[in-house]
């Protein structure tokens, strides 16, 4: 993959309920220069998602050529649809600017291994309990569900070794704030 002008391929991972969304959301707020990507999904568009905004809408077929010529950065199946990162997307926005990714933990691996230079960042909770916590007070998710996303969490957190850098969300402004320094410093030596 070619990176123009210093541009940085920023992969975002975390836990269910540290707060991703809202930290990547901070962080456009503060720097509206940033890009975020785009991932491809053979699972059907929900009332109000658009084609190129949300996700790119592809059949099963056309995903799997996908695959089977290295289109995509990454990719994992999960409830019988595939998702990935198209690789000429990110090209061409690196372009242009920083791109960020989020995804979760086996799919920022696997960008890393197919785009070396990329900059992998955890958002990692305080703790445990504030994290067990957050996913509690969303009331959305029965406590078996519940459990099933802290044992997920506590995967995810082991792979956190792997990562360039780990960002605990104890503040959004915080996070979002170092995230993008960390940013600002990779393009001063790259």
């Amino acid at each position: 993959m070619n990176k123009n002008a210093n541009n940085v391929l920023a992969v975002i991972s975390g836990p269910s309920g540290v707060g991703k969304g809202t930290v990547i959301k901070r962080m456009f707020a503060l720097d509206p220069s940033l890009c975020e990507s785009v991932s491809c999904t053979t699972r059907p568009p929900r009332e109000g998602e658009e084609n190129g905004r949300e996700y790119f809408f592809v059949g099963r077929g056309r995903f799997e050529e996908m695959i089977e010529r290295g289109e995509l950065l990454e990719y994992s199946a999960h409830f019988g649809n595939y998702y990935g990162t198209p690789k000429a997307f990110v090209e061409e926005k690196l372009k242009t600017c920083d791109v960020i990714l989020e995804i979760e933990v086996d799919g920022a691996l696997q960008v890393k291994a197919a785009h070396p230079s990329a900059l992998l960042i955890m958002i990692v909770p305080p703790d445990m309990d504030e994290l067990a916590r957050r996913l509690r007070s969303r009331g959305t998710e029965s406590e078996e569900k519940v459990a099933g996303r802290l044992a997920r969490a506590g995967y995810e957190l082991s792979k956190r070794s792997e990562y360039d850098y780990c960002v605990v969300n104890d503040s959004v402004d915080r996070a979002a704030a170092e995230i993008l320094q960390i940013i600002a410093d990779r393009k001063e030596v790259s």
